[in-house]
């Protein structure tokens, strides 16, 4: 599979919520997005996240090259990241087909994926309307992100909370909650892709009559990674 950028691409840079996290976003990204698609359909989906609501299958190491040989420079200038390289911990297609009622406590609100200031990705492979990605505040602390120096104070905050009366419905999360503020949303446009600090905040926002498609050709299908900074070392894979 051969990769290209989109000569239609156009790219985004903001600063979101109180906190002015960076988030980049990329409309367009791949030339024949399609064949991402069409790649996916051989592989075999397995439930490889404790917390991740579905299937995941690996991506293709020809989409982390692109990636890299692509957007390292605006990676690493944009959120300031440490390192003159980038790799991948993490690259693979995800499916989401958990219904809203199965959803447990901790998929019903924002998580983070680390508290670390690595980067997350992902990048929308569906055209039917089924939500993007949004991010939020939780309002008791403030928080928008959370690093090590948060941590113990929002999971013991958060833990007291969904045990107390505005403990979260069997629902994805999508807009404001007695729990959490809504700062930034960006719908789920085909070939759209988001880069985001892992340790923001943040949640697809998926609506309650959310019917999971198991099928990775029509279903909630996106391409998600996590990125890391360091000192080149070689072609990064």
């Amino acid at each position: 599979m051969r990769l290209e950028l989109n000569p239609d691409v156009r790219m985004q840079k903001l600063a979101i919520g109180s906190e002015k996290a960076p988030l980049l976003v990329i409309d367009n990204f791949v030339k024949d997005a399609e064949q991402l698609i069409q790649t996916v359909a051989p592989k075999v989906f397995i439930r490889t996240a404790r917390f991740f609501p579905g299937v995941r299958a690996k991506a293709p190491l020809t989409y982390r090259q692109f990636v890299i040989d692509q957007l390292r420079d605006e990676l690493l200038q944009f959120f300031q990241l440490n390192g003159n390289s980038i790799r991948f911990s993490m690259c693979h297609y995800s499916l989401v087909t958990t219904p809203p009622r199965e959803l447990v406590m901790a998929q019903r609100v924002p998580h983070f994926d680390s508290v670390d200031s690595g980067l997350a990705s992902i990048h929308y492979l569906f055209r039917k309307g089924y939500g993007g990605t949004a991010f939020y505040r939780h309002r008791r602390t403030g928080f928008e992100y959370v690093d090590l120096s948060r941590q113990d104070l929002y999971l013991k905050t958060l833990d007291e909370e969904v045990h107390g009366p505005d403990s979260p419905e069997p629902a994805y999360i999508n807009g404001d909650t007695p729990l959490f503020e809504q700062v930034e949303k960006q719908d789920g446009v085909f070939n759209r892709i988001l880069f985001y600090r892992r340790n923001s905040l943040h949640s697809g926002s998926i609506e309650k009559d959310f019917v999971p498609d198991g099928n990775p050709l029509t279903g909630r299908l996106s391409i998600n990674c996590f990125i890391d900074a360091g000192p080149f070392i070689g072609m990064d894979a």
